[in-house]
């Protein structure tokens, strides 16, 4: 692809590197800022710069935040016996917008995967396993995709609970095996949490 700006070349460049986009994207997504007003792409400049310097993690559960304690860990109608246990922060957007769950998450940062070289000690394990030690959870939910990985995760947790006077569960199976939880509709992902059921190994 030639360019004849420098800059041009540049800025298709770095839009090209985020996921999903190509360089014919990228260089519509250019073309199309040049013609916005400048006070439009400095707005969207800020709102990236904001994002990435000033967004934060909530330190109960590792969901994106704009404070120390997110808004869902803050409000107190929400019940905090009930922990749902998810790999990202789209995973809990996703169960959000089904209106269907009223408990807490605890996002585990992804899932157990040896051959990414991800282990129990890469992810947010270790304080799931204190904070249900600490009292107050009556039952876990497992809300992770229903791959191989996540079950791997889904069983590694399990077994660090052992012993402990908790309720583990896990959403209904109405997820396809192998579908992520942020892909699937909302009616499915919402019943799946209303019917979930007990944990069990296989």
């Amino acid at each position: 692809m030639d360019f004849s700006s420098k800059l041009l070349e540049n800025a298709v460049y770095e839009i090209a590197q985020l996921p999903g986009i190509g360089k014919r994207t990228a260089l519509r997504l250019a073309l199309h800022l040049l013609k916005q007003p400048s006070g439009q792409t400095d707005n969207l400049t800020a709102a990236l710069l904001k994002l990435r310097h000033e967004i934060t993690y909530c330190k109960n559960c590792h969901n994106i935040s704009d404070t120390e304690i997110c808004d869902i860990c803050a409000n107190i109608n929400r019940d905090a016996s009930l922990l749902c246990v998810v790999e990202d922060v789209r995973d809990v957007m996703a169960i959000e917008h089904t209106g269907q769950y009223n408990g807490l998450y605890h996002v585990l940062g992804g899932k157990i995967s040896p051959i990414d070289g991800i282990g129990p000690n890469e992810l947010n394990i270790g304080s799931l396993v204190r904070k249900v030690k600490e009292g107050g959870v009556k039952e876990l939910i497992f809300a992770l995709s229903n791959t191989m990985e996540g079950d791997t995760t889904n069983f590694y947790i399990y077994r660090q609970l052992e012993g402990l006077d908790i309720t583990t569960s896990t959403i209904a199976r109405g997820i396809s095996v192998g579908d992520e939880l942020e892909y699937t509709d909302e009616v499915t992902l919402g019943r799946s949490i209303l019917h979930r059921v007990p944990f069990q190994i296989q």
